[in-house]
């Protein structure tokens, strides 16, 4: 009586509807912190995307970090956030019609220990850069990883390839060998 009593009441579609909805409350809340600080984290990231491709430098500027650095993309370039500042700032007014970020892809991790111990996102994309000049278009493949601190932009490590750049705006490399 008891079994017959028991299929009877999980066939009601009141039994249903409550099964269901546990299902659901138990995958919602089963996203770890990690899983929503990496959300926030990318978040954080494609808004600085969208800052750059609007060329909003006081946007961009508001995102970093005080004690922000950005190494890249040759192994010596540095730059500290008054820079960055004065520097977008020129290139907006003075460099770029537009940049578009094509194909843009983000992912988030966490470095448990060592040098670089934090939370990044990686941003790899192909920038479509048009410069104001000569209405002249560039397309690069870029890939910037950006270490995140406190919903700020602490870090970040850009690599591209500046020789494609220059060849695309048609500046020609010599071989000192045929000279």
């Amino acid at each position: 009586m008891f079994l017959c009593k028991w299929k009877y009441q999980f066939k009601s579609n009141n039994m249903k509807k409550t099964i269901w909805i546990l299902l659901l409350l138990a995958v919602t809340s089963g996203c770890s912190s990690t899983d929503k600080k990496a959300a926030m984290n990318i978040a954080l990231i494609e808004q600085y995307v969208q800052a750059v491709e609007d060329l909003d430098y006081e946007v961009m500027a508001s995102m970093l970090a005080d004690n922000y650095i950005g190494h890249g993309p040759s192994v010596n370039d540095s730059i500290m956030k008054p820079e960055v500042i004065i520097s977008w700032k020129d290139h907006v007014e003075n460099l770029y019609e537009s940049i578009d970020y094509n194909k843009s892809r983000n992912i988030s991790v966490v470095i448990e220990s060592g040098e670089n111990k934090g939370e990044w996102v990686s941003n790899w994309a192909e920038l479509e850069i048009v410069y104001k000049k000569d209405k002249k278009a560039v397309t690069i493949w870029t890939n910037t990883v950006y270490k995140v601190e406190n919903g700020k932009i602490a870090k970040s490590l850009t690599f591209y390839n500046e020789a494609d750049v220059l060849e695309q705006l048609g500046y020609v490399f010599i071989n000192p060998n045929d000279l």
